[in-house]
């Protein structure tokens, strides 16, 4: 695992927005009374939507809420790559799976795509708008090539689909997540070709079973 530390730049404070406090205190409310620093997590989970990210000062908010040592609130922090530790884009974070299914599948020239677009990975774009990164496997393997765009995954992509995406979200648009082959879930590409049958899944196949009658006990 690569060695994760704190921006070099940090603000000088940090507040909770009152949606963002309220949030808090509803995830602490949770866990029984002493075992507040189990909500450690989700919490970090709110400061990063507030702020974009986990700067140092909002570390030792969370501590002070939670009663935890900074030091251990830095230990998660640093542990789980979910968590930024420098500023990302204020409009896309885009996280594009570098592992073999994605790779062989072409997520190579997606990244080619986010570099000519936006510039180096891991770096901040010079307007302050967009951040990617190459990460490691997000488990939609079967809808390779995919990135994750903010919160949501978007799947079977191209290099044209992935430059559309970027452009989409640069002019002020919500790209739709999800699959770009019009594929449901994991299903295999073209639809699935077994249990399509609806009445699988509308119920009326199974008003159509008979109740046996109950088999009389054998006596001896």
């Amino acid at each position: 695992m690569s060695v994760r530390r704190l921006a070099k730049i940090q603000p000088d404070s940090f507040a909770f927005a009152r949606a963002t406090k309220a949030k808090c205190d509803w995830w602490i409310a949770k866990y029984p009374e002493g075992r507040k620093a189990s909500a450690v997590i989700p919490i970090l989970w709110l400061v990063q939507k507030q702020e974009g990210g986990c700067p140092e000062p909002a570390l030792r908010a969370v501590g002070e809420l939670l009663d935890m040592p900074y030091i251990r609130v830095l230990e998660v922090a640093t542990f789980y790559t979910m968590f930024m530790l420098a500023p990302v884009g204020s409009v896309a974070l885009i996280q594009v799976c570098g592992t073999t299914p994605c790779l062989l599948r072409g997520s190579g020239e997606l990244m080619k795509v986010c570099k000519d677009k936006i510039g180096p990975k891991d770096t901040l774009s010079a307007d302050g708008r967009f951040t990617w990164q190459e990460v490691e496997c997000l488990g939609a393997c079967a809808n390779a090539p995919m990135a994750q765009i903010n919160d949501y995954y978007f799947e079977d992509l191209t290099a044209d689909t992935m430059a559309q995406i970027i452009d989409d979200f640069a002019a002020g648009k919500k790209p739709k997540p999800g699959s770009r082959i019009g594929r449901h879930s994991s299903e295999p590409e073209g639809g699935a070709p077994t249990l399509t049958d609806p009445a699988l899944y509308d119920g009326s196949a199974a008003k159509k079973i008979k109740k046996l009658p109950h088999s009389e006990p054998v006596t001896a």
